[in-house]
């Protein structure tokens, strides 16, 4: 095996923990107990960005578990298993690569491991470590690309590598930024190029040995993360959006084309970056351009249509967000635009509840918003924490004002929030006593 993971970096070196913010860490181990919940891939379980926990709407000195300062720099999300978190972070412009595992409950570094990669060109405002990493009981999984290779692996939880494999290269002058996610024993990882020539790839958890390929049409690099639909017979199909291509849905097991609906505009280029999600017994979907349409698309599958065919039932192409993924709480859909206008629909219908900007913030959003038991969080690209109420009518709760970059997402697990910035890894305490 051709190993180019393995370097490990001290935790005394380029990553140190802020001590300051460890006052709560004793207090932890009760709250992880009673209130576990993982983080497995980009914005959590399925990509439906929800747990049940309870986050302070204005964060204090005193709301923070710990902060970890990051020499090393990237937008891709954390991702939680138990008490590791983990992160995948790059340095000299790309040429160093590092998958970081970190100490849930203090904010210590357990262990980190880094390889030699390239240099690539990339969109302004991406970076060389934009993937989130995609979790089980057993591994993380990281993929990392530029032209002449992507490259996937597995580490166990305690940093041993198990497995790595060379998927070939990725063409598009913004960038990589694409991530995995695991379906029971397979590992999957969308690979949509600029004018073709990629492949949608499923590899074997425990081995990384490739169990299907499919090919793939595209004429746009895509960074949307697929998600998991369920049938009303139980059956599991993976759901993939792309601007040229619509949706598609694929067999996990066989990788076998079920059904593919071209539901975006064609007139000009535009790019999938949203990930898709699940709304019962739909799928929603966005594709654009940034300073063009934009398009929300809810789709009924052909496993759960009447007539067995995959349909359109209704789409929105009013102040839409290009990058956030949508959000779904019960029986409201939430749409958080990159200007910072969130609009509040029906998921069945497209019925609007309400539309409403944010108070006191004038930001782009690159990450996503989720949700926190009553509340949804969303952090704009130079760090102010919007935090509204989950309601029939648009309620500000606060903003916390990070005074950084973050275009990342955060993640909710044991009962906390994890937030990647440019400039550090931070944890906000959950509890009943902070959440004010």
């Amino acid at each position: 095996m051709d190993k180019w993971f393995g370097s490990k970096i001290s935790a005394s070196g380029s990553f140190k923990v802020k001590g300051f913010f460890l006052l709560g860490s004793l207090l932890l181990g009760q709250a992880l107990i009673s209130a576990t919940e993982n983080w497995p891939r980009f914005r959590g379980n399925n990509g439906d960005g929800s747990a049940d926990c309870h986050i302070p709407s204005e964060w204090k000195t005193q709301h923070y578990r710990w902060s970890l300062p990051l020499e090393e720099y990237g937008h891709g999300s954390p991702a939680v298993w138990g008490n590791r978190v983990f992160l995948n972070t790059s340095a000299d412009k790309g040429k160093t690569r590092t998958i970081l595992c970190v100490n849930a409950r203090s904010g210590e570094i357990e262990w980190t491991r880094s390889y030699a990669s390239k240099t690539h060109k990339t969109h302004r405002y991406n970076s060389f470590a934009s993937s989130t990493p995609a979790l089980d009981d057993k591994r993380v999984y990281s993929v990392w690309g530029h032209a002449s290779e992507l490259r996937a692996s597995a580490h166990d939880h305690q940093g041993k590598l198990l497995w790595e494999k060379d998927l070939g290269g990725v063409t598009g002058g913004h960038g990589f930024g694409v991530s995995p996610i695991v379906h029971q024993d397979l590992l999957i990882v969308p690979n949509d190029q600029e004018k073709g020539g990629g492949s949608h790839y499923a590899l074997d958890v425990a081995t990384g040995e490739i169990r299907w390929q499919v090919p793939r049409a595209s004429k746009r690099l895509t960074y949307s993360t697929p998600c998991v639909f369920t049938s009303p017979k139980g059956s599991h199909e993976l759901i993939f959006t792309n601007w040229w291509l619509g949706f598609t849905s694929l067999s996990p097991q066989t990788g076998k084309l079920l059904w593919e609906l071209s539901v975006f505009g064609r007139p000009h280029s535009e790019r999938a970056i949203s990930s898709p999600i699940v709304a019962g017994d739909l799928v929603l979907g966005v594709c654009g351009f940034t300073t063009l349409d934009k398009h929300l698309v809810a789709i009924r599958p052909a496993s759960a249509s009447q007539d067995g065919q995959a349909r359109e039932i209704w789409r929105m192409e009013e102040t839409m967000p290009h990058i956030p993924t949508p959000l779904i709480s019960g029986n409201r859909l939430y749409l958080w635009a990159d200007s910072g206008v969130i609009t509040c629909l029906r998921p069945q219908t497209g019925e609007k509840v309400w539309k409403a900007r944010v108070e006191g913030v004038k930001d782009t959003f690159f990450g996503s918003p989720v949700r926190a038991g009553n509340k949804i969080i969303c952090v704009s690209a130079y760090g102010q924490v919007v935090i509204i109420e989950d309601g029939e009518a648009f309620k500000q709760l606060g903003v916390t004002n990070l005074e950084t970059v973050c275009r990342s997402t955060p993640a909710l697990a044991n009962g906390d929030l994890y937030l990647r910035t440019s400039e550090q890894l931070l944890c906000v305490r959950g509890d009943q006593a902070s959440a004010n």
